[in-house]
């Protein structure tokens, strides 16, 4: 946090020996020195310092494969505004990396101390995936008083949780991905399916969205059961999911562990052939393991076709890294710290987290990805900064953001965006 200049206090002008010139002037002279001295200290730019910011995210476990391209996509913000030299009076950022296992609740939450009590940071850029989001929102952060941004956390759960205004997430809930999915089953003309989910709070919040809306419009989902991460042999899940039957098979887990082994176990034993994949299952790590087997399965995630997209892509190849699955997302929650911080003059979350929302949307300038110097500077000088970021964020309702998803399909096992929903 920066720190607090001390003014001087008019007492220390009767010091003889530092202002021998006041007892000739009396006390008018006195007061117009003291004067002169605080306008020469308030004229003085904030004292540079550095601020640090946590990344929390599952590096190891589930979603390995699609960390490092959020992480580079949080840093990316944090190098641009220090590179800057406008944010706060020249400080600087420094992310400080934890891993979350993104599944490992106890793990998470000890990370999460230590990047608070020993690392020093003043905010985390995190968590990932909702049930170690949740863990460490209520055991660690809420209590500490610092404020989480997540990219990824999507359970519907999320958007009532008790949280002192401290939670915010760039990424739409699952209550609306529920929704889009039944739309796509729906167009596809598909009239029933089996549903395998991971058993955590994603899981299952994204499949009583899925069942829910899917219902709702006349489908009718066949068996929704759970499966564990982690396991060697999935064949008993998929006989049970085979036995129950559909026209598609719908994997609302994790696309490095058993979302990934269900799938496998479904393919050996020719029980389905088309497979549904929600946005944990988005990857390119899973049709390369899977194979051409995979071709023609579809799926969502959070995605739009804004211009700050297509801004973030060219920044992240400039800087050697894939704007995969989150990462634009991860930059829109480092950006909207960062932002929060300059309005509220201070890194201290319980000054600046109520500001997110204000910089986020209108009125102000709109602000793109690579801009923001630009926003720091307009808002350093008084003006209204409306971040639209790399996602065309909007945030509503508790912190979180309205958001648009794409639709994607496997096809010579590349993932391909059909359209923006």
């Amino acid at each position: 946090m920066l720190e607090t200049r001390q003014l001087i206090r008019e007492d220390d002008l009767n010091n003889d020996l530092i202002y021998p010139m006041v007892k000739l002037g009396g006390i008018n002279m006195k007061k117009t020195l003291l004067m002169i001295a605080m306008s020469s200290l308030l004229s003085v730019p904030a004292q540079a310092a550095e601020v640090k910011i946590g990344v929390l995210l599952g590096f190891t476990g589930p979603i390995e494969s699609l960390t490092p391209d959020m992480a580079n996509g949080a840093e990316l913000a944090m190098k641009e505004a220090s590179d800057s030299g406008a944010f706060m009076g020249g400080s600087t950022i420094s992310p400080v990396r934890g891993d979350s296992t993104c599944v490992d609740a106890g793990a998470a939450t000890s990370t999460a101390e230590r990047l608070i009590t020993s690392d020093g940071v003043s905010a985390i850029m995190g968590a990932d995936c909702s049930g170690v989001t949740t863990a460490v929102l209520q055991n660690v952060a809420t209590a500490k008083g610092v404020v989480m941004i997540s990219p990824s956390a999507t359970s519907p759960a999320l958007s009532t949780i008790e949280d002192d205004g401290l939670f915010f997430r760039t990424s739409p809930s699952d209550a609306r991905q529920g929704q889009v999915l039944a739309e796509i089953l729906k167009e596809k003309g598909i009239k029933s399916a089996a549903m395998s989910y991971t058993n955590n709070d994603y899981g299952k919040g994204l499949a009583d969205s899925i069942q829910s809306n899917f219902e709702a419009i006349g489908g009718k989902i066949t068996i929704s059961a759970s499966h564990e991460d982690g396991k060697g042999d999935y064949s008993a899940e998929v006989a049970a999911l085979a036995q129950a039957g559909g026209d598609v098979l719908i994997v609302a887990g994790y696309l490095d562990q058993g979302g990934k082994g269900i799938i496998q176990a479904s393919i050996d034993a020719g029980s389905f052939e088309t497979f549904v994949l929600p946005d944990g299952m988005i990857g390119d790590s899973l049709p390369a393991a899977i194979g051409d087997d995979l071709n023609g399965s579809f799926g969502t995630l959070p995605g739009t076709d804004s211009p700050g997209s297509d801004k973030f892509e060219t920044l992240a190849a400039a800087a050697g890294f894939t704007a995969g699955p989150y990462a634009p997302q991860s930059y829109d929650a480092a950006a909207l710290m960062i932002l929060a911080m300059e309005a509220a003059g201070s890194s201290d979350s319980s000054k600046f987290k109520g500001m997110v929302t204000s910089v986020a949307n209108a009125p102000g300038e709109k602000i793109y990805p690579g801009e923001l110097a630009k926003a720091l500077k307009i808002i350093a000088s008084g003006g209204d900064v409306d971040y639209v970021g790399a996602t065309d964020i909007e945030m509503i309702g508790p912190g979180e953001s309205a958001g648009s998803f794409k639709e994607v399909v496997i096809t010579d096992q590349k993932i391909t965006t059909v359209r923006y929903r």
